[in-house]
């Protein structure tokens, strides 16, 4: 009945051919169980979480986003937009004055009560490994009212990520590996999306899954492992020679690493649409190492 009282905005939408359906309703559960309604695709997001953010993007719809958290630096197009802090202080004032019509957020965001009292519509989505991962791109688009977008994008990682692994040579297919996160030394363990990402590129990780996604590590663990393969940033990895003992490390001495710059380890550390990107950097890496020595 509403669109009965505007005949010309009806007529026009109808000229179009593709507006009438997409300004239908859309409804999506989030990672807290709370169904959101919301009367048409949202034009206005803001994104709070980075990976959430990229999701946007690689959905073809970036210039929906009017803000996003401080850490959102990709794709490029990101860094002009207003920068609304993080996890523990997303800029509420800031956010209401922006007017959206979603807000993308993590679960364990603190913001995300005070957003739902001013009366904002608040999507808690917050991938943890490569399902929840796929399972968030899908529940973005059906936000967006893109429900092919999300399963042609799951579609297209898929794919990316079962190429890389048919690269990796034989010889490292099997092989041990220690991937830092930080020099403390913190690891990606079996259990976490990294983790889950090294053993589709046919990798055994040192850290099992019992000892959780993120474990810090006594260093001696690290030593005794002798990982064949060493991933981490390139500035941790030229330090690692200076650690107490660590020059003992087989996978140091025979240059048996993967330091990644900047952008690379991003892509590699965030559970979102990049995770073909993440699978092709590592697989490029180990091609360049090429058969290990027995």
């Amino acid at each position: 009945m509403r669109l009965l009282r505007r005949p010309f905005v009806l007529l026009g939408l109808l000229g179009t051919g593709v507006a009438v359906a997409t300004a239908a309703p859309v409804q999506v559960t989030d990672d807290r169980g709370r169904e959101l309604t919301l009367a048409a695709p949202p034009q206005r997001i803001v994104s709070l979480l980075p990976s959430l953010t990229e999701t946007v993007c690689e959905l073809q719809a970036c210039t929906r986003l009017v803000g996003t958290d401080r850490f959102s630096n990709w794709p490029a197009a990101v860094s002009a937009l207003p920068k609304l802090g993080g996890l523990e202080d997303s800029q509420i004032e800031r956010i209401v004055s922006l007017k959206p019509d979603l807000v993308l957020a993590a679960v364990s965001a603190r913001a995300i009560e005070r957003l739902e009292a001013l009366g904002l519509p608040v999507l808690a989505l917050e991938p943890r490994n490569g399902a929840e991962t796929r399972r968030v791109i899908e529940r973005v688009a059906l936000a967006l009212g893109e429900p092919a977008a999300g399963a042609a994008l799951v579609a297209r990682i898929e794919a990316r990520m079962v190429a890389a692994a048919a690269r990796v040579p034989p010889g490292l297919r099997g092989r041990t590996v220690y991937f830092e996160v930080a020099a403390n030394p913190y690891a990606a363990g079996a259990a976490s999306f990294v983790g889950e990402l090294l053993a589709r590129l046919q990798l055994v990780n040192i850290v099992p899954a019992s000892m959780g996604p993120f474990p810090q590590l006594n260093p001696e663990f690290v030593l005794r492992a002798q990982p064949a393969v060493i991933m981490a940033t390139a500035p941790a990895v030229a330090e690692m020679p200076h650690r107490p003992g660590w020059k003992s490390l087989l996978a140091l001495q025979r240059g048996q690493v993967c330091g990644f710059d900047a952008g690379a380890y991003d892509t590699l550390v965030r559970p979102g649409p990049r995770l073909g990107d993440a699978a092709e950097a590592i697989a490029d890496c180990l091609v360049r190492l090429g058969t290990m020595p027995p």
